[in-house]
């Protein structure tokens, strides 16, 4: 749970990307309200997804293996999109003022890739365990403590990351390395 919840956190994505660019345009500190936005509604994402899906799986109990291989299959593909994914030598984006708790919070909503991550993890970790609802607040709880670490993570190193992607090469091994970590956790689920 808190391989596959850090590699959702700590992946490249958009939240990811603005917390980069506000960190490296503003601090650490005034990037902060945007962290703590986007983990406070990836939490609520994740429980969004839990609570309903669960209730769906209560009803319809076959569901739940069925899930379990479509969640999978759909992270095999999304570390396959981030193994392949496009890359260019510009990595500076200019922001007027850093973004605040609602637009990170916004950003993590509105963002398919966190409910599609989302709905995978709760297929994978909480739809086949008893009591669903004390694994769903589990996953609720390492989700939210692990995208603080993660975006924080991006929002920390900005500048770090920023002069270290700078190049295509670079950008593409980080991809892969993430889409191989990815990829990774959800193989070991399947054969332990």
């Amino acid at each position: 749970m808190i391989v596959f919840a850090l590699i959702g956190a700590i992946s490249p994505g958009p939240v990811n990307i603005i917390a980069t660019g506000a960190a490296a345009n503003f601090g650490f500190r005034r990037a902060l309200p945007h962290v703590i936005g986007a983990s406070v509604s990836y939490c609520l994402v994740v429980f969004i997804s839990g609570f309903s899906l669960t209730a769906v799986l209560q009803l319809l109990p076959s569901l739940t293996g069925l899930l379990q291989y479509i969640g999978g299959a759909f992270l095999l593909f999304m570390a396959y999109k981030i193994a392949i994914s496009p890359v260019s030598e510009d990595t500076h984006q200019k922001i007027i003022s850093p973004p605040s708790a609602l637009q990170g919070a916004l950003a993590q909503g509105l963002n398919p890739k966190a409910w599609l991550v989302a709905m995978s993890g709760v297929s994978l970790f909480v739809s086949s365990q008893t009591p669903a609802f004390f694994y769903l607040l589990v996953f609720c709880t390492i989700s939210l403590i692990v995208c603080l670490i993660g975006v924080g993570t991006w929002a920390a190193m900005g500048s770090v990351i920023a002069s270290y992607l700078h190049t295509a090469t670079r950008k593409r091994t980080f991809n892969i390395v993430m889409a191989l970590l990815l990829a990774g956790s959800v193989v070991s689920l399947f054969v332990s």
